[in-house]
């Protein structure tokens, strides 16, 4: 168990004794996506075995959110200086009351939280990232030392602040040459000449949620939707022209907003063919990429994966092996590999790539809140 309070080492072998005692732990892992689904906690147990990392998946939940939840967090960033902090505090104190109850429920313990927390605004041209959750009231709840504010350190190192993941998709998941993560916005990872790349390929379930909605549904289940749909040849082509993106820049809700909704309201055709033609643009775009950087099998997670008209796009396109893992991995890699980024902030391992978000050095990104009292 990881102690709750910061220790000063006198000398070198002392911290590399205090480290050995580190190598296994227990980590729940949280995550907020854009596409506002719920909160996903994912205990992890990760141990560092020579020079390979170990890892399982204990236990794992999401907890949705209910409409007016998705109403504040979808709202939030109209809010005046103080109503922004009033909500980083509250939404801090809804992840460390669920976090306390999904652990008591189930009879387990965790050595440290490692919370994403709910992105509002991506902004790394003006040198910010901003997550709602506050780490303190979390740790404070809790009683556990917990990190959060992952992106911050990288952006103002130069960097996008995104993608986090890859370092997680290139010790946890190497074995696959790339791995795709459809959620809000999908976005891709994989190793080229000795180095790991990754980058935001188009926004997805952000888009598809939103459409799906206007028919009184949380989301398209199955594609059933979109199947049921047409693409719109002339939608298409406006998605392709104004949504394409020349240096690989990591997508922001900014964006979304201001590029994206605008196209989609202005089209008077059916939902269900939005929908058929947001998932063809999608699968097209997914599919470029795959098939430029030639990379022969792809692992696929997130909840865009249980999308089926959205992974047949991609299929009809893409010239390698489509790889669904279970549904533990699709719905929850993404908790896990933000527990992971916590167990490596600290063991004082990089988990930052500045190969994928254009920093100019590789980092150690996360804030600490050690809790002094017991576990």
């Amino acid at each position: 168990m990881y102690p709750c309070k910061y220790i000063r080492f006198s000398t070198r072998k002392q911290a590399v004794l205090h480290m050995e005692k580190s190598k296994k732990m227990k980590v729940l892992g949280i995550m907020s996506g854009t596409s506002l689904d719920g909160l996903d906690l994912a205990l992890c147990e990760f141990n560092l075995t020579g020079k390979s990392y170990d890892y399982a998946v204990l236990k794992a939940n999401t907890i949705p959110y209910s409409k007016e939840q998705k109403r504040k967090l979808s709202e939030i960033k109209n809010a005046n200086a103080q109503q922004y902090f009033a909500m980083h505090h509250l939404f801090g104190k809804f992840i460390g009351t669920e976090v306390k109850k999904f652990l008591s429920e189930n009879g387990l313990e965790a050595d440290l939280i490692s919370s994403h927390g709910h992105t509002v605004f991506h902004q790394p041209q003006h040198g910010f990232s901003s997550q709602l959750g506050c780490g303190a009231t979390i740790a404070a709840i809790t009683s556990t030392t917990t990190v959060c504010d992952f992106r911050s350190l990288d952006v103002v190192n130069g960097g996008q602040g995104a993608p986090l993941v890859p370092i997680g998709d290139k010790l946890l998941f190497g074995k696959h040459d790339a791995c795709l993560n459809i959620g809000g916005i999908a976005n891709i990872s994989f190793d080229t000449n000795g180095e790991r790349k990754a980058f935001d390929v188009c926004f997805a379930n952000m888009a598809l949620n939103y459409l799906a909605e206007k028919l009184d549904k949380p989301y398209d289940e199955g594609g059933k939707l979109a199947a049921s749909g047409k693409a719109d040849e002339f939608l298409l082509k406006e998605l392709k022209t104004t949504l394409h993106i020349e240096n690989k820049i990591s997508l922001a809700r900014e964006r979304y907003e201001n590029l994206l909704l605008p196209i989609l309201a202005k089209y008077r055709i059916t939902v269900e063919d939005k929908l058929a033609t947001f998932c063809t643009y999608a699968g097209e775009a997914i599919a470029d990429v795959l098939n430029e950087f030639a990379l022969k099998s792809v692992l696929v997670t997130g909840g865009g994966a249980y999308n089926e008209f959205l992974i047949d796009q991609i299929r009809t396109k893409y010239k390698g092996e489509i790889i669904l893992p279970d549904n533990e991995t699709i719905q929850f890699k993404e908790a896990l590999i933000f527990a992971f980024l916590g167990y490596l902030r600290m063991n004082e391992k990089v988990n930052t790539l500045h190969t994928v978000t254009g920093a100019k050095s590789d980092t150690i990104g996360g804030a600490v809140y050690f809790f002094n009292g017991k576990l």
